[in-house]
């Protein structure tokens, strides 16, 4: 019996070491994972109580870290089945997620071409019902462009409007020192002009070039300007207030750049005006008109108003 507790008390001596010793195994890195209970089998834990009588297998259960390694086929099946949960290496996108990702970019711009389109559709009907609207109610007057003024011609003469009564007139605002729209509309103009003459209506028509830059548009330059144009073409200036009045009935905008030096640029309304023999406005024209569609529009007006 002695030795039966002699053993016994080995028995807790070791239990309690190898307790010990897990504890200070699984705290001597910080980042441990954490503890578990493992159960372990030894055939050197067999103690004999009596000569020729063995124990069973004594059972140990102590603590151990979650990282020990298993020595059964479970547990090797277990670190292949951990392995196969793991991202597998390349970009993060894959081919999927970037067909997916172009696929709905693709989306998205043909939704917005098609709303846009859309969108355009409708403001082109609105703005077709407007202006059929517009056409039932013509019986409201005739716009209250043109007027009296008062100028001087190309040859130092004055004018009025009542020198062009029983003529049919295509006025353009503009200067000498214009760099590039005034001559383009003025080419445009004077073409015009001579197609509305080879297409023998049997009505002439008169082009006039107003000055929107009196004080450097002498009556010198405007005669030098014009003639480079056409042999028709009459060139009318004077002074600001008769520039301003004439370019108000008009209802011509004009406007001086910054004026670092004297070569400066005139801001300016960019419309030609067709005035019938009464001097009456009858038609504009913008940019936009090619020399084409400005001689049938006049022809068109001339027409309509000789029945």
């Amino acid at each position: 019996m002695a030795n039966f507790a002699s053993r016994t008390v080995q028995l807790r001596c070791f239990r309690q070491y190898l307790c010990s010793r897990a504890l200070n195994q699984c705290s001597s890195t910080q980042s441990s994972p954490p503890l578990r209970f493992c159960d372990h089998f030894s055939s050197q834990s067999i103690i004999p109580l009596r000569p020729g009588i063995r124990t069973p297998m004594m059972h140990h259960r102590y603590l151990c870290g979650t990282t020990a390694k298993p020595d059964s086929g479970e547990g090797q099946n277990s670190g292949q089945s951990s392995d196969t949960g793991k991202a597998v290496r390349g970009g993060p996108v894959s081919w999927l997620s970037f067909f997916l990702l172009f696929c709905t970019g693709a989306g998205l711009v043909f939704y917005y071409d098609k709303e846009k389109k859309r969108h355009i559709e409708g403001r082109l009907l609105q703005i077709n019902a407007a202006s059929t609207a517009v056409k039932v109610g013509q019986s409201a007057g005739k716009a209250a462009i043109g007027g009296p003024f008062n100028l001087i011609n190309d040859e130092g003469k004055n004018v009025t409007e009542k020198d062009f009564f029983g003529k049919w007139t295509l006025i353009y605002f503009g200067f000498t020192h214009c760099p590039d729209i005034c001559p383009d509309e003025l080419v445009k103009l004077a073409e015009a002009v001579d197609k509305i003459r080879e297409a023998k209506i049997g009505v002439d028509i008169v082009p006039v070039f107003i000055s929107v830059d009196p004080e450097r548009d002498t009556v010198e330059q405007v005669h030098e300007y014009v003639k480079e144009f056409h042999p028709n073409l009459i060139g009318l200036t004077g002074t600001p207030d008769e520039v301003r009045k004439a370019a108000r009935a008009y209802r011509v905008y004009y406007m001086k750049t910054e004026e670092e030096s004297s070569d400066y640029l005139v801001d300016h309304s960019i419309m030609m005006y067709l005035m019938d023999p009464k001097m009456e406005f009858v038609k504009n024209f913008g940019k936009n008109n090619d020399v084409d569609s400005l001689t049938n529009g006049i022809i068109e007006a001339m027409k309509k108003y000789k029945h």
